[in-house]
């Protein structure tokens, strides 16, 4: 009895071995060629967007009426008058209280629907260019040259109230950030010294904040209430030499508008962007910044793009703010809609000013500028040149701190909230184009992108845009380990896409990507399959999902009210094909939890999923749904190791064995290949064997010896060795030429396959049991096998077919466990006379 066990157990290798010890150097070899597989499949595909826009047609933000708009018009009117006098850096909190005050609007200038500064003359009795100066700048009109004359006129000694004592006099040239106004002669006065200009006086603004005068060492000279810079004095003769020079042509060129002087114009924006660098004088430090930005604004209504963005980058880097920086962003998001105008961004410094901004504005002061900053990044990451260009000036990081910024609180209101979301949208679709270059991947993980997307989709759980995006990213990502396992070492992830996929059960596109994640993280890890199978819902997720999706390819299917939440719009069903791939990714996640051995016989016991994969195999054909069947019946095959008694999959054996014969005569051998296999597990029980038998199941098998997959044979081998069991059905295989069949498999695949030549050999020890196909052997035959094993089972002459150095090892553990016992058997039942 003991000896009929043995036997039965060597004649079975597809059963589960049920001892508790520690695994046997057997077993641990046998895992190289499981049973229990993990399944692939491809990664959804995602569309390439043709048309640049914030928001796709496919957003839920398409048809909302408070998201920014996509397309629009950038004009100069469109800019505010620059205030001359240079910022302090401090952003002041927005009062909530807004005074109305009454002013006139006047449509044909909109500056002066804005209030002028109050008058000194009440104060001071200035009268002509004293209140000239205080006129708010017009954006058409270009600022004054500041000639030498005017300088010595206004370093004039004499008291000031003797300057203002002609009425309508004015007693110095204009500001050059002022419209200068030419009613009125410069008056002459004494000659001063280069060193006495930029003479500060009692109770006048001299635009200089007391933080910015203290920058750098300089010497001042006193001169009763007069204090000389010397370093504003340098600033006045690099201005009059360098500066206004440029400025002049570019106000005269604009003027005339001629479509030949974009180039000059592109050139004089460089050179006066080099001279402000050389002379220190970009940013806010500029003391006549407000000249410089209405110049610049004047060109835009040129309508080039490549003078735009030229313009745009001196604005930015002139530091501009407020509703300037929000049209300078449009104006640059409106040049990067159009591909052409790609490669206008590749050879300057205008992508390192856009991160930039993103680094340093504050989000909910500049939230709207931000949105067409990184919308304008997101277009152009689209762009394959551009995308290394992203990556190599940081990006990743950029975005990733900008991440960390919208989680602050003082984005928690309504209206932040809704900006950060937004942006969000643009920067996550900003990282899906850059997820797909290699050099990304270490970037994702050093700067622990992954787990900050984690944080983005519980803040965001309700904004599908965000979500899809995200889930976009996961989806390529995970299927790198490095990725992966830093996705999976974020707390609480599991859980998280377990909701997402129940909030978002029919946005087919986001469901899909989940599910494909979640496959790959339990592709390799066990306790990933562990974790998904414990997280709270998975599986009734899981299987809702399943119903759901395969309820659409299914007219007669009675009608499921899905749980949504309140007043989430019901997507629309997808096309077949997008709901199949849905339940390709769906099973695979669970063909590989149930590898897992506490989980697997949880799932074949469970008679909800187990139904649905047979209802799957029942509804669909091959032709049609070739990769969804594959993956049904691989899981079928990875829950059929388990044979417990509360196992389903056994009690419904028959009736799986009936729906994969629609696979095994199939044209697919992906699809004859997992129907094999599943008859390798189910064949174990004798109803199933006969069923083979009866239905001539076995014909097909037997011709699978002669494929030139290994695996395919290998999984027929399975099959015979328990169809082989039974007597009366070994004359029958004999007869089919199965012993033929498998001595040639022996000798073609044995020298690199001793997993293979093992099966073989267990295979043809059980065809020919005392009272079988022994004797329908004959002597050539005999012959030939006893020939085969005599060669494999020298151990020298076996192992010099082990094709490199590293596997040695492998092939002498698979040749001594696998195939040495049952190849020795055999021999020697072979040497044995015929009666």
């Amino acid at each position: 009895m003991a000896s009929m066990e043995r036997k039965r157990e060597i004649a079975s290798p597809f059963a589960p071995r049920r001892s508790a010890q520690r695994k046997t150097s057997a077993e641990i070899v046998n895992e190289a060629r499981q049973s229990l597989r993990t399944l692939c499949t491809r990664r959804p595909f995602t569309p390439r967007d043709g048309h640049r826009q914030l928001f796709g047609e496919s957003s839920v933000r398409a048809n909302r009426d408070n998201r920014p708009p996509s397309a629009f018009s950038v004009h100069a009117r469109n800019f505010d008058a620059p205030d001359s006098r240079p910022g302090s850096g401090t952003r002041l909190s927005p009062l909530d209280y807004k005074p109305k005050v009454p002013v006139p609007y006047d449509a044909a200038d909109p500056v002066k629907a804005h209030p002028k500064p109050p008058s000194l003359e009440a104060k001071r009795g200035a009268v002509g260019a004293r209140a000239r100066l205080l006129r708010a700048g017009s954006l058409t009109t270009l600022p004054p040259v500041e000639r030498r004359t005017d300088v010595k006129e206004r370093l004039s000694p004499e008291p000031e109230q003797k300057q203002q004592s002609a009425k309508g006099k004015d007693s110095g040239p204009p500001s050059p950030d002022r419209t200068e106004d030419r009613s009125a002669p410069p008056k002459p006065g004494p000659r001063r010294t280069a060193s006495e200009s930029r003479i500060t006086q009692p109770d006048v603004d001299s635009a200089v904040r007391p933080t910015e005068r203290g920058a750098g060492p300089r010497t001042e000279l006193g001169n009763g209430d007069r204090i000389v810079s010397v370093e504003e004095d340098a600033e006045s003769l690099a201005w009059n030499n360098k500066v206004a020079p440029l400025l002049q042509e570019l106000g005269c060129m604009a003027a005339g508008g001629p479509e030949d002087s974009v180039d000059r114009l592109c050139d004089l924006c460089d050179s006066l962007h080099g001279v402000l660098a050389e002379q220190d004088m970009l940013g806010r430090r500029c003391k006549r910044r407000a000249g410089i930005l209405r110049t610049l604004f004047r060109l835009i209504d040129l309508n080039s793009a490549r003078l735009n963005l030229h313009i745009a980058e001196l604005c930015l880097a002139l530091c501009v703010s407020g509703n300037n920086l929000l049209n300078i962003c449009k104006l640059i998001l409106k040049i990067s809609r159009s591909e052409s105008n790609d490669i206008l961004f590749q050879n300057n410094s205008i992508i390192d000013s856009l991160l930039g901004v993103l680094s340093s504005e504050d989000v909910s002061a500049s939230g709207e500028a931000l949105l067409y900053c990184v919308g304008t990044l997101k277009f152009l990451s689209g762009n394959s040149a551009l995308l290394r260009l992203l990556l190599a000036k940081n990006c990743i990081g950029v975005a990733q701190q900008l991440i960390q910024r919208l989680h602050t609180p003082s984005v928690q209101g309504d209206t932040q909230f809704t900006i950060a979301g937004h942006i969000l949208v643009q920067l996550t679709a900003t990282l899906r184009n850059l997820a797909d270059h290699p050099d990304s991947r270490p970037l994702f993980v050093s700067h622990g992108v992954l787990s900050e997307l984690c944080l983005v989709l519980r803040h965001h759980h309700d904004d599908q845009d965000i979500c899809t995006n995200i889930a976009r990213i996961y989806s390529k990502l995970s299927s790198y380990s490095e990725c992966r396992l830093a996705l999976a070492q974020t707390p609480g992830c599991y859980q998280l896409f377990i909701e997402l996929l129940s909030k978002h059960q029919r946005k087919q596109d986001l469901v899909v990507r989940l599910l494909f994640t979640l496959g790959n993280l339990t592709s390799k890890s066990d306790e990933a399959r562990e974790l998904l199978f414990g997280c709270e819902g998975c599986m009734d997720t899981l299987l809702r999902l399943y119903r759901s999706y395969q309820r659409g390819d299914d007219p007669h299917a009675p009608p499921e009210k899905d749980p949504q939440s309140p007043g989430e719009p019901r997507t629309p069903p997808g096309s077949l094909r997008e709901d199949e791939d849905v339940l390709v990714k769906l099973v695979r996640a669970l063909a590989n939890m149930c590898i897992h051995p506490a989980v697997g016989p949880v799932l074949a016991a469970d008679a909800a999923c187990v139904q649905l994969l047979m209802q799957t195999l029942e509804l669909r054909s091959v032709p049609e749904s070739e990769e969804l069947l594959v993956n049904v019946a691989a899981t079928v095959n990875n829950l059929s190791f388990y044979q417990g008694e509360s196992s389903v999959v056994r009690h419904n054996r028959l009736t799986i064995a009936k729906l994969m014969l629609k696979l095994l005569l199939s044209s697919s051998m992906d699809a004859v290949l997992e129907a094999t296999r599943v008859y390798g597990n189910l064949s174990q029980s004798k109803d199933v064997r006969d069923f083979l038998m009866q239905n001539k199941v076995y014909q097909f098998v037997v011709t699978l010896l002669d494929s030139k997959s290994s695996d395919v044979c290998f999984s027929a081998c399975g099959v015979l060795t328990n169809l082989a069991l039974d007597p009366p059905s070994r004359i029958t295989l004999s007869l089919e030429g199965a012993a033929a069949k498998l001595a040639d498999c022996l000798r073609d695949f044995g020298p690199g396959d001793w997993q293979l030549a093992g099966q073989v050999c267990q295979s043809l020890w059980n065809l020919t049991e005392p009272g079988g196909s022994e004797r329908l052997l004959d002597t050539q035959e005999r012959e030939a096998l006893l020939e085969i094993l005599t060669m494999y089972l020298d151990e020298e002459e076996a192992l010099q077919w082990t094709a490199s150095d590293d596997m040695r090892d492998f092939h002498r553990a698979c040749w001594e466990l696998e195939f040495l016992p049952v190849a020795q058997k055999l021999k020697n039942r072979l040497l044995q006379p015929l009666d």
